[in-house]
């Protein structure tokens, strides 16, 4: 009987100790937990390839389209959702805006009013309100209007590209690169600011104007700029329209070619060289150039590229009583990865900068546009037309909706004197957030230069001092060594457990960008946690056994057999480099099998490249060697060679 008792204690004792573990041990919940995407019901033979998105006053939605449609959207959250066209005929409109009972518009070439003023629900007035000129390329797209405090509508203007220098973006007619400001009533357009390259996302928030830009020549990565009046944002393409008298920038193309080489290089036959970037070359930063030119605007924030975007597109604010503990904070929406960050935006000595992180992925094609619906949730209008994109789809409209549930992520980071100051969504657990363990933080920057984008250059991992956590655990002030002014600083906490579950963060790192350092009272070490667990794991003493003394006679050596010859190595697997392949970026723009922005690596294995020909194209793509993919590949000097022939070997087992 004894026996009995004593395997069924011990069978109860495991299971219960299963059950714990299970208990302490959930799985931590996904962003699908938290919010899900919808898509909404489109009549048959409707292809939107959404251009604009604006909800108007009665709650109907008024969707552009790229093919030169408008169609307002009734009831557009309900689950049969009637679509009216209200225009057509237009060109490629990428914007729309709703003020005093009429839609806006920017075509190509002008800014277009549209009304229905015989009520029959299709405008019947198509008005322009400003024109401003073209030169037929095909990438002058116009973005807007956005509507300002004062009721003036903001616009801007792609610049095109080069016949011969294809990769260089220049500006053929007036205003290309630049944003415009038109009155309410038309009669007077102000050039605003210059040095824009693809400024697809244009917002004003909270009565500031901001824009986003593309990585591409002079563009190291994407990012979110407030734009002034007579700034400069760093493409030169613009300046060649800065000597027209209503031009509030003087800076010209001539000064600047003088501060900076801009790499217009020939060969032998009198041909223009790509410019590639270079390892090791002495370069200079955007922070090193507005020493030399103070109408240059610095980033409020970057986007890292590959991680935070490939093709940035619309900011749009949190409304009060949408999506949880981040309303007043800044979604930014991609086109090339089909996502949506998050940016937390502060004023540190009267400029802006602050925070990014993921919010959402999973959109079935890239984001371009946005507008909040009046029960809170997100309409998303896509397409990826010209770029490509991730997810299943060529464009489409999705609406995101909150579930109203809170997540554990990291509610906002602020700079401090001394480090960072962290808020959290929910109580942190005290021993897994007063480890320095469980953070680590990097900081690094880009080069400026006339490439293709850039990598990342300067990278330094910082020295994490200590630690103060606030008594209701939803505040961790990090004291760190090195902070550096302009730097993108990279903070990951893995380490940190929600206190209740255990939870990690959803998304355990942001992006921080220290235009300025605050000035102020810091932190002494006494006040600090300096607990490091990974410190006290690597300090242990490793244990030797000491060698025992043999009382026996010394045995005669025997040869060990000879094994069989090793069989040639294994190729590594999908999953075998999964990880380094999202480290290095590489799947935001390729999968295995499925054209995404750029191609399949099962594409890529037809051209049987070998190993070091696979390395040098990641290191200096040579994009002419793939004419159906619009968007060219970044230099990555940063994939280092033992990883490239990891990926090397990956890519050629797919032959």
């Amino acid at each position: 009987m004894k026996a009995i008792l004593s395997r069924f204690s011990k069978v109860l004792f495991a299971a219960l100790t299963v059950s714990s573990l299970n208990i302490t041990a959930q799985e931590t919940p996904k962003e699908e937990d938290f919010s899900r995407i919808f898509k909404v019901a489109t009549p048959e033979g409707v292809i939107l390839e959404v251009g604009g998105l604006v909800t108007m006053p009665n709650g109907n939605l008024g969707v552009s389209t790229r093919r030169g449609d408008v169609y307002i959207v009734e009831n557009p959250t309900s689950a049969s959702p009637y679509f009216r066209k209200f225009a057509s005929g237009l060109h490629e409109i990428l914007g729309l805006a709703y003020k005093d009972g009429a839609l806006f518009g920017a075509q190509r070439g002008e800014l277009t009013k549209l009304v229905d003023t015989n009520m029959d629900g299709k405008a019947d007035v198509y008005e322009t309100v400003y024109s401003w000129p073209i030169s037929g390329h095909y990438h002058e797209y116009s973005f807007g209007p956005k509507i300002a405090p004062d009721g003036s509508f903001f616009v801007t203007g792609n610049v095109a590209f080069g016949n011969e220098e294809w990769w260089r973006g220049e500006s053929r007619v007036p205003w290309r690169g630049w944003a415009m400001k038109i009155s309410a009533d038309g009669n007077k357009m102000e050039p605003w600011a210059t040095g824009m390259r693809s400024p697809a996302g244009i917002g004003v928030l909270n009565g500031d104007l901001f824009y986003t830009d593309n990585q591409g020549d002079w563009m190291g990565s994407g990012a979110l700029w407030q734009v002034v009046k007579g700034d400069f944002m760093g493409h030169p393409a613009g300046l060649a329209w800065t000597g027209m008298p209503n031009s509030p920038l003087k800076l010209t193309e001539a000064k600047f070619n003088s501060l900076i080489d801009p790499r217009k290089t020939k060969n032998a036959q009198g041909r223009y060289i790509k410019p590639e970037n270079v390892v090791n070359e002495e370069f200079k930063t955007l922070f090193d150039m507005k020493k030399e030119i103070p109408e240059l605007r610095l980033p409020a924030v970057w986007l890292p590229y590959g991680i935070l975007g490939i093709s940035t597109s619309e900011p749009i604010v949190i409304p009060k009583g949408s999506f949880g503990p981040f309303e007043g904070q800044v979604l930014v929406g991609d086109q090339g990865m089909s996502m949506l960050s998050r940016v937390f935006l502060e004023k540190v000595n009267g400029e802006y900068q602050g925070a990014s992180f993921v919010f959402r992925t999973g959109f079935r094609s890239g984001v371009l546009r946005m507008a909040w619906a009046r029960d809170g949730s997100l309409f998303v209008g896509e397409t990826n037309r010209g770029w490509g994109s991730a997810g299943e789809a060529n464009e489409g409209l999705q609406r995101l909706v909150w579930n109203n549930k809170t997540p554990f992520e990291m509610k906002a980071v602020r700079a401090m004197p001394d480090g960072f100051e962290i808020d959290f969504t929910q109580a942190v657990d005290p021993k897994s957030a007063t480890d320095i363990a469980s953070y680590d933080i990097e900081s690094y920057i880009y080069k400026y230069h006339a490439v293709y984008g850039s990598p990342p250059v300067n990278t330094e991992k910082l020295k994490i001092k200590g630690i103060k956590l606030s008594e209701d655990g939803m505040k961790a002030r990090l004291v760190v060594d090195n902070l550096r002014k302009y730097y993108i600083h990279t903070i990951k906490l893995e380490g940190v457990r929600e206190k209740d579950n255990f939870y990690s963060l959803v998304h355990p790192t942001a992006y921080y960008t220290l235009n300025n350092i605050p000035e102020g009272p810091k932190l002494s070490m006494t006040e600090l946690s300096t607990r490091n667990s990974a410190a006290v794991v690597s300090a242990k003493p490793a244990v030797t056994t000491p060698a025992k003394t043999s009382v026996t006679a010394a045995k005669p050596a025997v040869k060990p057999e000879a094994k069989p010859a090793a069989s040639a190595a294994k190729s590594p697997t999908f999953n075998d480099v999964k990880a380094m392949l999202t480290s290095y970026t590489c799947l935001a723009c390729h999968s295995p099998d499925k054209k995404l922005v750029g191609p399949a690596f099962s594409e890529i294995a037809k051209r049987k490249y070998t190993a070091d020909k696979i390395i040098q194209l990641i290191h200096n793509p040579q994009p002419q060697n793939w004419p159906d993919y619009p968007t060219p590949m970044p230099p990555m000097p940063q994939v280092k060679r033992e990883d490239g022939l990891k990926i090397a070997a990956y890519i050629n087992s797919l032959k």
